[in-house]
Protein backbone atom coordinates (compact mmCIF):
# COMPACT_ATOMS: atom_id res chain seq x y z
CA UNK A 1 0.00 0.00 0.00
CA UNK A 2 1.21 3.51 -0.84
CA UNK A 3 2.86 4.94 2.45
CA UNK A 4 1.11 8.76 1.81
CA UNK A 5 -0.37 10.10 4.46
CA UNK A 6 -3.87 11.52 3.80
CA UNK A 7 -4.12 14.87 3.42
CA UNK A 8 -6.25 17.14 5.47
CA UNK A 9 -8.99 17.55 2.36
CA UNK A 10 -9.22 14.19 2.37
CA UNK A 11 -10.23 13.55 6.57
CA UNK A 12 -12.89 16.00 5.83
CA UNK A 13 -14.34 14.71 2.85
CA UNK A 14 -14.34 11.39 4.60
CA UNK A 15 -15.68 12.10 8.20
CA UNK A 16 -18.92 12.37 6.10
CA UNK A 17 -19.17 9.31 5.83
CA UNK A 18 -18.54 8.59 9.74
CA UNK A 19 -22.05 8.27 11.19
CA UNK A 20 -22.46 5.20 9.16
CA UNK A 21 -21.19 2.76 11.45
CA UNK A 22 -23.33 3.76 14.84
CA UNK A 23 -26.37 3.73 12.55
CA UNK A 24 -29.65 1.01 12.85
CA UNK A 25 -29.68 -1.38 9.81
CA UNK A 26 -31.53 0.43 7.40
CA UNK A 27 -33.37 -2.90 6.32
CA UNK A 28 -35.26 -5.52 8.46
CA UNK A 29 -32.93 -8.33 6.14
CA UNK A 30 -30.01 -8.34 7.64
CA UNK A 31 -27.43 -9.20 5.22
CA UNK A 32 -27.58 -5.69 3.43
CA UNK A 33 -24.52 -4.31 3.02
CA UNK A 34 -23.70 -1.02 5.16
CA UNK A 35 -22.42 0.85 1.28
CA UNK A 36 -24.27 4.37 2.02
CA UNK A 37 -24.92 6.43 5.56
CA UNK A 38 -27.97 8.73 5.88
CA UNK A 39 -26.68 11.88 5.63
CA UNK A 40 -27.05 14.43 8.57
CA UNK A 41 -29.20 16.80 8.23
CA UNK A 42 -27.81 20.62 8.71
CA UNK A 43 -27.77 22.28 11.68
CA UNK A 44 -30.56 24.75 11.34
CA UNK A 45 -30.44 28.75 13.15
CA UNK A 46 -33.28 31.38 13.93
CA UNK A 47 -36.43 30.77 14.43
CA UNK A 48 -38.22 27.13 14.08
CA UNK A 49 -40.76 27.22 10.78
CA UNK A 50 -43.51 25.05 10.97
CA UNK A 51 -43.38 21.65 9.34
CA UNK A 52 -45.10 21.48 6.17
CA UNK A 53 -47.80 18.80 6.60
CA UNK A 54 -46.37 15.90 4.33
CA UNK A 55 -47.69 12.47 5.56
CA UNK A 56 -47.49 13.63 9.55
CA UNK A 57 -49.16 11.60 11.55
CA UNK A 58 -50.91 12.77 15.16
CA UNK A 59 -52.51 10.03 16.68
CA UNK A 60 -55.15 8.33 14.07
CA UNK A 61 -55.03 11.46 12.01
CA UNK A 62 -52.80 11.59 8.88
CA UNK A 63 -52.19 14.59 6.69
CA UNK A 64 -50.69 14.16 3.24
CA UNK A 65 -50.43 16.44 0.43
CA UNK A 66 -53.77 15.94 -2.04
CA UNK A 67 -52.44 14.63 -5.06
CA UNK A 68 -48.94 14.46 -4.43
CA UNK A 69 -47.16 11.42 -5.89
CA UNK A 70 -46.36 8.44 -3.78
CA UNK A 71 -43.29 5.67 -4.42
CA UNK A 72 -45.51 3.43 -2.64
CA UNK A 73 -47.44 3.36 -5.81
CA UNK A 74 -44.90 2.18 -7.90
CA UNK A 75 -45.38 -1.10 -9.82
CA UNK A 76 -44.25 -3.12 -12.76
CA UNK A 77 -47.72 -5.19 -13.25
CA UNK A 78 -51.46 -3.15 -13.93
CA UNK A 79 -54.37 -4.06 -12.14
CA UNK A 80 -55.43 -5.84 -16.00
CA UNK A 81 -52.64 -7.87 -15.96
CA UNK A 82 -52.71 -8.99 -12.42
CA UNK A 83 -56.23 -9.09 -12.06
CA UNK A 84 -55.87 -7.65 -9.07
CA UNK A 85 -57.98 -4.21 -8.22
CA UNK A 86 -56.27 -0.77 -8.48
CA UNK A 87 -57.00 -0.21 -4.74
CA UNK A 88 -55.32 -3.39 -3.75
CA UNK A 89 -55.12 -1.96 -0.16
CA UNK A 90 -58.08 -0.08 0.54
CA UNK A 91 -58.10 1.30 4.31
CA UNK A 92 -55.24 -0.55 5.56
CA UNK A 93 -52.54 1.40 7.12
CA UNK A 94 -49.01 1.55 5.58
CA UNK A 95 -47.14 0.04 8.71
CA UNK A 96 -49.92 -3.09 8.47
CA UNK A 97 -49.55 -3.82 5.18
CA UNK A 98 -45.66 -3.47 5.67
CA UNK A 99 -45.99 -5.55 8.37
CA UNK A 100 -48.03 -8.28 6.38
CA UNK A 101 -45.39 -8.24 3.82
CA UNK A 102 -42.48 -8.63 5.90
CA UNK A 103 -43.78 -11.56 8.05
CA UNK A 104 -41.61 -14.70 7.78
CA UNK A 105 -43.28 -17.43 5.77
CA UNK A 106 -42.28 -20.60 3.95
CA UNK A 107 -43.96 -20.19 0.47
CA UNK A 108 -43.37 -23.82 -0.82
CA UNK A 109 -46.17 -23.67 -3.62
CA UNK A 110 -45.40 -22.36 -7.00
CA UNK A 111 -48.73 -20.94 -7.77
CA UNK A 112 -49.08 -19.50 -4.46
CA UNK A 113 -45.40 -17.86 -5.08
CA UNK A 114 -46.60 -16.17 -8.49
CA UNK A 115 -49.37 -14.56 -6.44
CA UNK A 116 -47.50 -13.62 -4.09
CA UNK A 117 -44.87 -12.01 -6.54
CA UNK A 118 -47.63 -10.04 -8.44
CA UNK A 119 -49.18 -8.59 -5.03
CA UNK A 120 -45.48 -6.89 -4.18
CA UNK A 121 -45.16 -5.96 -8.60
CA UNK A 122 -48.94 -4.58 -8.33
CA UNK A 123 -49.54 -0.89 -9.64
CA UNK A 124 -51.74 -0.26 -7.08
CA UNK A 125 -52.96 2.95 -5.24
CA UNK A 126 -51.16 4.06 -1.98
CA UNK A 127 -52.70 3.54 1.41
CA UNK A 128 -54.40 6.81 2.52
CA UNK A 129 -51.75 7.65 5.38
CA UNK A 130 -48.50 7.23 2.43
CA UNK A 131 -46.19 9.76 3.18
CA UNK A 132 -42.64 10.28 2.33
CA UNK A 133 -39.79 7.75 2.67
CA UNK A 134 -41.71 5.17 0.57
CA UNK A 135 -42.26 2.33 3.55
CA UNK A 136 -44.48 0.23 1.48
CA UNK A 137 -42.66 0.01 -1.61
CA UNK A 138 -39.06 -0.76 0.69
CA UNK A 139 -41.31 -3.43 2.31
CA UNK A 140 -41.76 -4.78 -1.05
CA UNK A 141 -38.50 -4.75 -2.21
CA UNK A 142 -37.04 -6.08 0.75
CA UNK A 143 -39.52 -9.40 0.25
CA UNK A 144 -38.25 -10.00 -3.36
CA UNK A 145 -35.02 -9.94 -2.20
CA UNK A 146 -36.01 -12.00 0.74
CA UNK A 147 -37.14 -14.39 -2.23
CA UNK A 148 -34.29 -14.28 -3.97
CA UNK A 149 -36.46 -12.44 -7.33
CA UNK A 150 -33.46 -9.76 -7.65
CA UNK A 151 -34.34 -9.44 -11.19
CA UNK A 152 -37.83 -8.28 -10.08
CA UNK A 153 -36.41 -6.30 -7.47
CA UNK A 154 -34.16 -4.57 -9.92
CA UNK A 155 -36.69 -3.67 -12.12
CA UNK A 156 -39.02 -2.14 -9.29
CA UNK A 157 -35.57 -0.33 -8.11
CA UNK A 158 -35.27 0.93 -11.65
CA UNK A 159 -38.60 2.42 -11.75
CA UNK A 160 -38.43 4.25 -8.24
CA UNK A 161 -34.74 5.95 -9.36
CA UNK A 162 -33.23 4.19 -6.46
CA UNK A 163 -31.82 7.57 -5.83
CA UNK A 164 -32.54 7.86 -1.54
CA UNK A 165 -29.74 5.75 0.75
CA UNK A 166 -32.48 3.14 1.33
CA UNK A 167 -33.48 2.25 -2.27
CA UNK A 168 -29.50 3.16 -2.96
CA UNK A 169 -28.52 0.50 -0.66
CA UNK A 170 -30.62 -2.47 -1.92
CA UNK A 171 -29.88 -1.75 -5.85
CA UNK A 172 -26.29 -1.81 -4.95
CA UNK A 173 -26.23 -5.10 -3.53
CA UNK A 174 -28.57 -6.54 -6.32
CA UNK A 175 -25.62 -4.88 -8.66
CA UNK A 176 -23.22 -7.10 -6.68
CA UNK A 177 -25.20 -10.42 -6.55
CA UNK A 178 -25.70 -10.10 -10.26
CA UNK A 179 -21.88 -9.02 -11.77
CA UNK A 180 -23.33 -5.14 -12.23
CA UNK A 181 -21.35 -3.88 -9.34
CA UNK A 182 -19.68 -1.19 -12.10
CA UNK A 183 -23.42 -0.32 -12.85
CA UNK A 184 -23.98 0.39 -9.02
CA UNK A 185 -20.61 2.34 -8.25
CA UNK A 186 -21.20 4.55 -11.54
CA UNK A 187 -24.47 5.55 -9.97
CA UNK A 188 -22.60 6.15 -6.23
CA UNK A 189 -20.52 8.67 -7.43
CA UNK A 190 -22.74 10.24 -9.73
CA UNK A 191 -25.31 11.33 -6.90
CA UNK A 192 -23.64 13.78 -4.30
CA UNK A 193 -26.51 13.10 -2.14
CA UNK A 194 -25.39 9.08 -1.15
CA UNK A 195 -22.96 9.32 1.62
CA UNK A 196 -20.69 5.74 0.68
CA UNK A 197 -19.27 4.46 3.82
CA UNK A 198 -15.76 3.29 3.78
CA UNK A 199 -15.35 -0.02 2.57
CA UNK A 200 -17.89 0.63 -0.73
CA UNK A 201 -16.34 4.00 -1.42
CA UNK A 202 -12.67 1.68 -1.39
CA UNK A 203 -14.47 -1.35 -3.16
CA UNK A 204 -15.71 0.99 -6.22
CA UNK A 205 -12.56 3.03 -6.60
CA UNK A 206 -11.03 0.13 -6.78
CA UNK A 207 -12.98 -0.97 -9.32
CA UNK A 208 -12.38 1.52 -11.40
CA UNK A 209 -8.84 1.45 -11.44
CA UNK A 210 -7.77 3.86 -9.02
CA UNK A 211 -6.08 1.92 -6.62
CA UNK A 212 -3.81 4.49 -5.40
CA UNK A 213 -7.02 6.46 -3.79
CA UNK A 214 -8.41 3.47 -2.73
CA UNK A 215 -5.20 2.40 -0.51
CA UNK A 216 -5.00 6.55 1.16
CA UNK A 217 -9.47 6.14 1.73
CA UNK A 218 -8.61 2.93 3.45
CA UNK A 219 -5.78 4.69 5.32
CA UNK A 220 -8.05 7.52 5.89
CA UNK A 221 -10.44 5.24 7.21
CA UNK A 222 -7.41 3.35 9.53
CA UNK A 223 -6.48 6.45 11.44
CA UNK A 224 -10.48 7.93 11.73
CA UNK A 225 -11.29 4.32 13.26
CA UNK A 226 -14.03 4.05 11.20
CA UNK A 227 -13.37 0.42 10.02
CA UNK A 228 -13.60 -2.64 12.13
CA UNK A 229 -10.27 -4.75 11.99
CA UNK A 230 -12.48 -7.63 10.36
CA UNK A 231 -12.94 -5.20 7.73
CA UNK A 232 -9.86 -3.76 7.59
CA UNK A 233 -7.93 -6.90 7.20
CA UNK A 234 -10.42 -7.61 4.59
CA UNK A 235 -10.16 -4.43 2.63
CA UNK A 236 -6.40 -4.63 3.16
CA UNK A 237 -6.05 -7.83 1.17
CA UNK A 238 -8.94 -6.38 -1.17
CA UNK A 239 -6.06 -4.08 -2.38
CA UNK A 240 -2.80 -5.85 -2.27
CA UNK A 241 -3.51 -10.14 -2.39
CA UNK A 242 -0.17 -10.62 -3.33
CA UNK A 243 1.33 -8.78 0.12
CA UNK A 244 -0.36 -11.58 1.92
CA UNK A 245 0.22 -14.39 -0.38
CA UNK A 246 1.10 -17.16 2.17
CA UNK A 247 -1.16 -16.06 5.17
CA UNK A 248 -3.74 -18.44 6.14
CA UNK A 249 -7.58 -17.75 4.80
CA UNK A 250 -9.61 -14.82 6.36
CA UNK A 251 -12.28 -15.64 9.07
CA UNK A 252 -15.21 -15.14 7.14
CA UNK A 253 -17.75 -12.72 8.55
CA UNK A 254 -20.61 -14.02 10.89
CA UNK A 255 -22.70 -11.31 9.26
CA UNK A 256 -22.01 -12.46 5.48
CA UNK A 257 -23.24 -9.28 3.39
CA UNK A 258 -22.72 -8.66 -0.48
CA UNK A 259 -19.79 -6.43 -0.58
CA UNK A 260 -17.72 -8.84 1.95
CA UNK A 261 -18.79 -11.70 -0.60
CA UNK A 262 -17.56 -9.83 -3.61
CA UNK A 263 -14.27 -9.11 -1.91
CA UNK A 264 -13.69 -12.63 -0.85
CA UNK A 265 -14.31 -13.92 -4.28
CA UNK A 266 -11.66 -11.19 -5.42
CA UNK A 267 -9.17 -12.08 -2.88
CA UNK A 268 -9.46 -15.62 -3.86
CA UNK A 269 -11.38 -17.19 -0.97
CA UNK A 270 -14.61 -17.03 -2.66
CA UNK A 271 -17.32 -18.36 0.42
CA UNK A 272 -19.95 -20.50 -0.39
CA UNK A 273 -23.58 -19.64 -1.10
CA UNK A 274 -25.38 -22.86 -0.07
CA UNK A 275 -25.79 -22.00 3.66
CA UNK A 276 -26.28 -17.83 2.90
CA UNK A 277 -29.99 -16.23 1.68
CA UNK A 278 -30.93 -17.21 -1.31
CA UNK A 279 -30.29 -14.12 -2.84
CA UNK A 280 -26.20 -14.81 -3.00
CA UNK A 281 -27.23 -18.09 -5.17
CA UNK A 282 -27.45 -15.53 -8.02
CA UNK A 283 -23.63 -14.76 -7.51
CA UNK A 284 -23.24 -18.51 -8.40
CA UNK A 285 -24.80 -18.08 -12.19
CA UNK A 286 -21.57 -15.66 -13.41
CA UNK A 287 -19.63 -17.00 -15.75
CA UNK A 288 -17.05 -16.97 -13.13
CA UNK A 289 -18.31 -20.06 -11.22
CA UNK A 290 -17.85 -23.78 -12.44
CA UNK A 291 -20.36 -26.05 -14.35
CA UNK A 292 -21.42 -27.61 -10.81
CA UNK A 293 -21.89 -24.41 -8.43
CA UNK A 294 -24.05 -22.74 -11.73
CA UNK A 295 -26.61 -25.93 -11.80
CA UNK A 296 -26.77 -26.20 -7.62
CA UNK A 297 -27.37 -22.48 -7.55
CA UNK A 298 -29.88 -22.70 -10.79
CA UNK A 299 -31.75 -25.12 -9.33
CA UNK A 300 -31.99 -23.45 -5.77
CA UNK A 301 -33.44 -20.63 -7.35
CA UNK A 302 -35.47 -22.82 -9.75
CA UNK A 303 -37.26 -24.07 -6.98
CA UNK A 304 -38.06 -21.28 -5.18
CA UNK A 305 -39.82 -19.59 -8.83
CA UNK A 306 -37.11 -16.70 -8.74
CA UNK A 307 -35.45 -17.92 -12.21
CA UNK A 308 -37.14 -19.32 -15.34
CA UNK A 309 -37.17 -22.72 -15.75
CA UNK A 310 -35.54 -22.31 -19.19
CA UNK A 311 -32.09 -20.93 -17.48
CA UNK A 312 -31.68 -24.51 -15.51
CA UNK A 313 -32.59 -26.31 -18.91
CA UNK A 314 -29.73 -24.32 -20.55
CA UNK A 315 -27.22 -25.39 -17.46
CA UNK A 316 -28.70 -29.32 -17.79
CA UNK A 317 -28.08 -29.78 -21.42
CA UNK A 318 -24.70 -27.49 -21.84
CA UNK A 319 -22.12 -30.38 -21.72
CA UNK A 320 -21.63 -34.09 -20.75
CA UNK A 321 -21.91 -34.49 -17.05
CA UNK A 322 -18.47 -34.46 -15.39
CA UNK A 323 -19.17 -37.19 -12.53
CA UNK A 324 -21.82 -39.38 -11.17
CA UNK A 325 -23.68 -39.15 -7.87
CA UNK A 326 -25.96 -36.02 -7.17
CA UNK A 327 -26.57 -33.16 -9.87
CA UNK A 328 -24.52 -35.27 -12.31
CA UNK A 329 -26.95 -38.41 -11.80
CA UNK A 330 -29.76 -35.37 -12.43
CA UNK A 331 -28.24 -34.22 -15.61
CA UNK A 332 -27.92 -37.27 -16.98
CA UNK A 333 -31.18 -38.54 -16.76
CA UNK A 334 -32.35 -35.22 -18.05
CA UNK A 335 -30.00 -35.26 -21.01
CA UNK A 336 -31.21 -39.06 -21.51
CA UNK A 337 -34.77 -37.98 -21.67
CA UNK A 338 -34.33 -34.69 -23.26
CA UNK A 339 -32.77 -36.75 -26.48
CA UNK A 340 -35.64 -39.70 -26.30
CA UNK A 341 -38.14 -36.38 -26.41
CA UNK A 342 -36.53 -34.48 -29.05
CA UNK A 343 -36.02 -37.82 -31.32
CA UNK A 344 -40.17 -38.44 -30.36
CA UNK A 345 -39.04 -42.53 -29.17
CA UNK A 346 -42.00 -43.34 -27.55
CA UNK A 347 -40.64 -46.44 -25.46
CA UNK A 348 -37.47 -44.42 -24.47
CA UNK A 349 -39.79 -41.23 -23.13
CA UNK A 350 -41.51 -43.88 -21.61
CA UNK A 351 -37.96 -45.32 -20.22
CA UNK A 352 -36.32 -41.99 -19.35
CA UNK A 353 -39.40 -40.35 -18.19
CA UNK A 354 -40.04 -41.96 -14.88
CA UNK A 355 -36.17 -42.08 -13.98
CA UNK A 356 -36.17 -38.09 -14.28
CA UNK A 357 -39.40 -37.46 -12.73
CA UNK A 358 -37.77 -39.45 -9.07
CA UNK A 359 -34.85 -37.18 -9.07
CA UNK A 360 -36.30 -34.32 -9.92
CA UNK A 361 -39.24 -35.02 -7.21
CA UNK A 362 -36.12 -35.50 -4.66
CA UNK A 363 -35.16 -31.58 -5.13
CA UNK A 364 -38.69 -30.23 -5.17
CA UNK A 365 -37.89 -29.76 -9.18
CA UNK A 366 -41.41 -30.77 -10.46
CA UNK A 367 -43.01 -27.51 -11.31
CA UNK A 368 -39.85 -26.05 -13.48
CA UNK A 369 -40.19 -29.11 -15.37
CA UNK A 370 -43.68 -29.08 -15.88
CA UNK A 371 -43.79 -26.03 -17.07
CA UNK A 372 -41.26 -26.82 -19.86
CA UNK A 373 -43.04 -30.07 -20.98
CA UNK A 374 -46.15 -30.68 -19.43
CA UNK A 375 -47.78 -29.97 -22.23
CA UNK A 376 -45.70 -31.31 -25.15
CA UNK A 377 -45.49 -34.60 -23.08
CA UNK A 378 -49.70 -34.77 -23.26
CA UNK A 379 -49.67 -34.59 -26.80
CA UNK A 380 -48.00 -37.92 -26.70
CA UNK A 381 -49.58 -41.23 -26.34
CA UNK A 382 -47.95 -42.47 -22.94
CA UNK A 383 -48.28 -45.72 -21.48
CA UNK A 384 -47.55 -46.82 -18.05
CA UNK A 385 -46.10 -44.88 -14.89
CA UNK A 386 -45.12 -42.74 -18.23
CA UNK A 387 -48.74 -41.77 -18.89
CA UNK A 388 -49.35 -41.14 -14.74
CA UNK A 389 -46.29 -38.67 -14.75
CA UNK A 390 -47.28 -37.08 -18.18
CA UNK A 391 -50.45 -36.37 -16.81
CA UNK A 392 -49.64 -34.97 -13.57
CA UNK A 393 -46.85 -33.03 -15.29
CA UNK A 394 -49.86 -31.22 -17.40
CA UNK A 395 -51.55 -30.39 -14.46
CA UNK A 396 -48.68 -29.01 -12.97
CA UNK A 397 -48.36 -26.43 -15.81
CA UNK A 398 -50.40 -23.47 -17.11
CA UNK A 399 -51.68 -25.13 -19.58
CA UNK A 400 -53.58 -27.85 -17.18
CA UNK A 401 -57.15 -26.62 -18.31
CA UNK A 402 -56.25 -27.86 -22.01
CA UNK A 403 -54.74 -31.07 -20.72
CA UNK A 404 -57.72 -32.07 -19.13
CA UNK A 405 -59.88 -32.31 -22.70
CA UNK A 406 -58.91 -35.25 -23.89
CA UNK A 407 -57.63 -36.95 -20.96
CA UNK A 408 -59.79 -40.08 -19.26
CA UNK A 409 -59.10 -40.52 -15.48
CA UNK A 410 -58.25 -44.03 -15.01
CA UNK A 411 -58.56 -43.37 -10.93
CA UNK A 412 -61.06 -41.90 -8.53
CA UNK A 413 -57.81 -39.38 -7.98
CA UNK A 414 -57.26 -38.69 -11.46
CA UNK A 415 -61.39 -37.98 -11.33
CA UNK A 416 -61.22 -35.47 -8.91
CA UNK A 417 -57.74 -33.66 -9.71
CA UNK A 418 -59.72 -33.28 -12.93
CA UNK A 419 -62.56 -31.73 -11.37
CA UNK A 420 -60.16 -29.12 -9.31
CA UNK A 421 -58.86 -28.60 -12.66
CA UNK A 422 -62.17 -27.78 -13.31
CA UNK A 423 -63.36 -26.10 -10.77
CA UNK A 424 -66.00 -28.39 -9.74
CA UNK A 425 -65.75 -31.64 -7.87
CA UNK A 426 -69.47 -31.19 -6.07
CA UNK A 427 -70.38 -34.48 -7.27
CA UNK A 428 -66.70 -36.08 -7.30
CA UNK A 429 -65.83 -38.14 -4.06
CA UNK A 430 -63.26 -37.49 -2.09
CA UNK A 431 -60.04 -39.67 -1.81
CA UNK A 432 -58.56 -38.91 1.12
CA UNK A 433 -58.34 -36.19 3.82
CA UNK A 434 -56.66 -33.38 1.91
CA UNK A 435 -59.08 -33.58 -0.80
CA UNK A 436 -62.11 -33.06 1.50
CA UNK A 437 -60.76 -30.02 2.99
CA UNK A 438 -60.01 -28.58 -0.97
CA UNK A 439 -63.53 -30.02 -1.88
CA UNK A 440 -65.87 -27.43 0.20
CA UNK A 441 -63.83 -24.94 -1.76
CA UNK A 442 -65.07 -26.07 -5.50
CA UNK A 443 -68.32 -27.00 -4.77
CA UNK A 444 -70.22 -23.67 -5.76
CA UNK A 445 -70.10 -20.14 -5.95
CA UNK A 446 -67.81 -19.19 -3.48
CA UNK A 447 -69.29 -16.44 -1.57
CA UNK A 448 -67.96 -14.02 0.90
CA UNK A 449 -70.54 -15.33 4.05
CA UNK A 450 -68.70 -18.34 3.92
CA UNK A 451 -65.28 -16.76 4.71
CA UNK A 452 -63.90 -16.85 8.77
CA UNK A 453 -64.94 -13.10 10.34
CA UNK A 454 -61.26 -11.65 9.61
CA UNK A 455 -60.97 -12.58 6.02
CA UNK A 456 -64.42 -10.78 5.91
CA UNK A 457 -63.67 -7.84 7.87
CA UNK A 458 -60.57 -7.16 6.10
CA UNK A 459 -62.99 -7.58 2.30
CA UNK A 460 -65.63 -5.07 4.02
CA UNK A 461 -62.95 -2.58 4.12
CA UNK A 462 -61.48 -3.06 0.38
CA UNK A 463 -58.11 -4.65 2.49
CA UNK A 464 -57.83 -7.29 -0.84
CA UNK A 465 -53.67 -7.45 -0.71
CA UNK A 466 -53.87 -8.04 2.92
CA UNK A 467 -56.52 -10.91 2.91
CA UNK A 468 -54.58 -12.65 -0.08
CA UNK A 469 -51.26 -12.57 2.02
CA UNK A 470 -53.52 -13.87 4.97
CA UNK A 471 -55.17 -16.62 2.48
CA UNK A 472 -51.79 -17.49 1.39
CA UNK A 473 -50.64 -17.97 5.46
CA UNK A 474 -53.59 -20.24 5.54
CA UNK A 475 -52.95 -22.39 2.88
CA UNK A 476 -49.65 -22.98 3.40
CA UNK A 477 -50.32 -24.02 7.20
CA UNK A 478 -52.35 -26.52 5.30
CA UNK A 479 -49.29 -27.75 3.95
CA UNK A 480 -48.36 -28.28 7.88
CA UNK A 481 -51.45 -30.15 7.99
CA UNK A 482 -53.96 -27.22 9.10
CA UNK A 483 -56.69 -28.43 6.79
CA UNK A 484 -59.43 -25.91 7.72
CA UNK A 485 -57.27 -23.41 7.10
CA UNK A 486 -56.90 -25.11 3.12
CA UNK A 487 -60.67 -24.76 2.73
CA UNK A 488 -60.90 -20.97 4.01
CA UNK A 489 -57.36 -19.91 2.08
CA UNK A 490 -58.47 -21.57 -0.99
CA UNK A 491 -62.13 -19.84 -0.77
CA UNK A 492 -60.77 -16.52 -0.40
CA UNK A 493 -59.04 -16.71 -3.43
CA UNK A 494 -61.99 -17.22 -5.42
CA UNK A 495 -63.68 -14.71 -3.71
CA UNK A 496 -61.54 -12.05 -5.01
CA UNK A 497 -61.13 -13.66 -8.38
CA UNK A 498 -57.99 -15.81 -8.39
CA UNK A 499 -60.23 -18.60 -9.87
CA UNK A 500 -57.09 -19.88 -11.90
CA UNK A 501 -54.68 -19.45 -8.97
CA UNK A 502 -56.91 -20.89 -6.74
CA UNK A 503 -57.22 -24.15 -8.61
CA UNK A 504 -53.74 -24.81 -9.65
CA UNK A 505 -52.85 -24.20 -5.69
CA UNK A 506 -55.57 -27.19 -4.68
CA UNK A 507 -53.63 -29.11 -8.22
CA UNK A 508 -50.21 -28.58 -6.07
CA UNK A 509 -51.78 -29.53 -2.57
CA UNK A 510 -52.69 -32.96 -4.36
CA UNK A 511 -49.56 -33.33 -6.24
CA UNK A 512 -46.11 -31.95 -4.85
CA UNK A 513 -45.02 -33.53 -1.68
CA UNK A 514 -44.31 -30.16 0.00
CA UNK A 515 -43.76 -30.42 4.12
CA UNK A 516 -41.39 -26.87 4.57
Amino acid sequence: MPTDKPTGLALALFLFAAPAWAEDPLSAIDWLSQSVSQPAAPAKTGPVEPPVSEGVTNGDVSVSVIGGPSQDAIGLLRPEVTGLPANLWGLGTTDGIASAIARERTTTLPALRGLLMSVLLAEATPPADSKPGAKLLLARIDKLLDLGALDQARALLDASGARSPDLFRRSFDVALLTGEEDRGCRIMVSSPGLAPTFPARIFCLARSGDWNAAALTLRTAQALGYVTPEEDALLSRFLDPDLYEGDPALTPPERVTPLAWRMFEAVGEPLPTATLPIAFAHAELRPQAGWKSQIEAAERLARAGAIAPNALLGLYTERAPAASGGVWDRVAAFQRFESALNGLERLDIEKTLPDLWSRLAEVELESPFAELYGEPLNALVLDGDARRIAFEAGLLSPAFETVIKDHTPATPREMFLTGIAKGDVAAIPAPDSLSRAIKPAFTGAALPDTLPADLQALLDDNRTGEAILSAIDRIESGVQGNLVAVTEGLTLLRVVGQEKIARRTALELMLLERRG
